[in-house]
């Protein structure tokens, strides 16, 4: 293991030759780009060649980033989800063109009865917002939830446009695996029984009692000013309008605050898989491994993968994104796919990025599981400072070799 102490922080971990391109560039995320604590992992044809951790957990005690510190990857989570749903297409429980209503009769209300699996999938339901009140004691019981879930009313019809389902597409994907999985599990169960567990990693979509409180890293905000001014204008505004689309899907009903806890850090077991996931880089960057290397270990068969790969469909309205206010954003079956406005990988790849930094994404051209977590919160939308360091040396690398 190679250690190199800096002004701000010690780096820890091992790259394998061809890559010390990566280990650079992670170290120069604490000297030039306001990194305080984070993890970087790449797997590449299924070996891992980059496994870097280093600077502080926590800003408030000073405490150093170790290589079994977890933390919680806000929209990153995404990706994990919709990896459950691939395992169910592989396995033939679910069809990405069937009527959601196939699996789950009840869904079938308020002009929902035609909408696919796939328009779910890629933010084009219109059901990026919950109109009734939903608090934890609704989320953690799926029951309920469900119920909840099945009687919302499409904003517009769906299949038009993309609104981006912050929260809310986590719960509809939990309960359509509930329904397909012969044995009726909760999405964030089904994900540590197949896909967690037998990798043998830490990533949870719902922490459990047992871990401790030393094991997470807490998120220290942006500065002020990075707050104000880091954000595009026009998203700044409208997440400060109550009204606003994006304030629906992401303050309320039930809120991002939902998934924290004052003592324990984040809540225990508690279901968000929009949002909630807790997990170390290594965790993530294996799960996409098997993704980018033929599934085999996940069972996974090449028709899904194929399909993964392929490029995003747009709504009959284009890409542009009525929450987001931007054009260019682009998802299919519950993953973000590569465009112009947020470039990563090859153009067969799929992941998620999630608020704050975070990124975790297969490429299978280049047979790349990627992550990058980070215990301060950045502010662009489009690509962290410091995740795009680390990718462009890591796509320079693989260049080279």
């Amino acid at each position: 293991m190679s250690i190199a102490v800096l002004d701000r922080a010690v780096v820890e971990g091992r790259v394998s030759p061809g890559f010390e391109t990566v280990r650079e560039a992670f170290a120069e995320n604490f000297t030039r780009r306001r990194e305080l604590g984070g993890a970087c992992c790449v797997y590449h044809k299924g070996e891992k060649v980059v496994d870097l951790c280093g600077g502080i957990r926590n800003k408030q005690t000073g405490e150093p980033w170790e290589r079994d510190t977890m933390v919680v990857v806000h929209s990153a989570t995404k990706g994990l989800a919709a990896m459950t749903l691939a395992v169910a297409h592989s396995r033939g429980w679910l069809d990405y063109e069937e009527r959601v209503c196939a699996y789950w009769p009840e869904f079938a209300q308020q002009g929902k009865e035609r909408i696919t699996v796939r328009q779910l999938l890629a933010h084009q339901a219109g059901l990026f917002a919950i109109d009734e009140p939903v608090d934890r004691s609704v989320v953690a019981d799926l029951d309920r939830l469900a119920v909840v879930l099945a009687r919302q009313k499409p904003a517009w019809e769906p299949g038009a446009r993309q609104a981006y389902h912050a929260l809310t597409l986590g719960f509809y994907e939990g309960e359509l695996l509930r329904r397909v999985d012969p044995c009726h599990r909760s999405l964030g169960q089904f994900f540590h029984d197949e896909i967690a567990t037998p990798l043998g990693e830490d990533v949870y979509i719902g922490l459990p009692e047992t871990i401790p409180n030393s094991r997470l890293a807490t998120l220290a905000p942006p500065r002020p000013l990075e707050m104000l001014f880091g954000f595009p204008l026009r998203f700044t505004l409208e997440a400060m309008n109550r009204r606003s689309n994006i304030y629906r899907a992401l303050e309320i009903n039930p809120g991002t605050r939902v998934y924290f806890d004052e003592e324990r850090v984040y809540a225990r077991n508690l279901e968000v898989p929009s949002g909630n996931a807790v997990a170390t880089a290594r965790g993530i960057a294996h799960a996409y491994s098997g993704f980018a290397n033929g599934g085999c270990d996940l069972g996974l068969r090449k028709e899904t993968l194929d399909l993964l790969a392929s490029p995003a469909i747009p709504p009959t309205r284009g890409f542009y994104d009525e929450c987001l206010k931007g054009d260019g954003v682009q998802f299919s079956l519950g993953f973000m796919k590569p465009s112009p406005v947020w470039p990563f990988g090859s153009a067969t790849s799929f992941g998620s990025p999630g608020s704050g930094g975070s990124l975790g994404f297969a490429d299978p051209t280049a047979r790349i599981g990627y992550a990058y977590v980070t215990s301060q919160s950045g502010t662009a939308l489009t690509g962290d400072p410091r995740d795009v360091a680390l990718r462009d040396a890591l796509y320079a690398a693989l260049e080279k070799s």
